[in-house]
């Protein structure tokens, strides 16, 4: 499958930050992958911080394709998601993010978007969860 980013109402020209939070919003709420995957830049680097990836040695991936495979993994999971806040600037924003697994466990994830030409450049997000 293609990332379009006509796909779903998503235009093709560049958005401004609110369009591109709450079409994210939508992709992570409905599971839909290939709509996250269109909202990224195709140079963006995603950084992630958890347990597993402190700080000294973060999970980093680079390009509209890794974006699109890290969303086709995460959309994978049998897990329900529910954003919880988000805060909106002019060329940036934030979403705090809640999961459940099927199983009961629960993650909480804060999600940092910069945005280039109304597209992700650069996404940043520090992860926990239940063991």
């Amino acid at each position: 499958m293609s990332s379009n980013p006509r796909r779903a109402g998503i235009p093709a020209q560049p958005m401004d930050t609110t369009t591109v939070c709450e079409a994210l919003k939508r992709a992570l709420l409905t599971r839909d992958a290939e709509l996250a995957g269109s909202l990224y830049a195709d140079d963006v680097e995603l950084v992630i911080v958890n347990r597993n990836f402190p700080p000294s040695q973060p999970f980093i991936r680079r390009g509209q394709a890794a974006a699109l495979e890290l969303w086709r993994d995460l959309c994978a999971k049998e897990m329900t998601h529910s954003v919880t806040a988000t805060v909106v600037g002019d060329t940036s924003f934030a979403i705090r993010e809640s999961c459940i697994y099927a199983e009961g466990g629960r993650v909480v994830a804060h999600v940092i978007a910069e945005l280039r030409n109304g597209r992700i450049a650069r996404q940043f997000s520090v992860d926990c969860w239940d063991e």
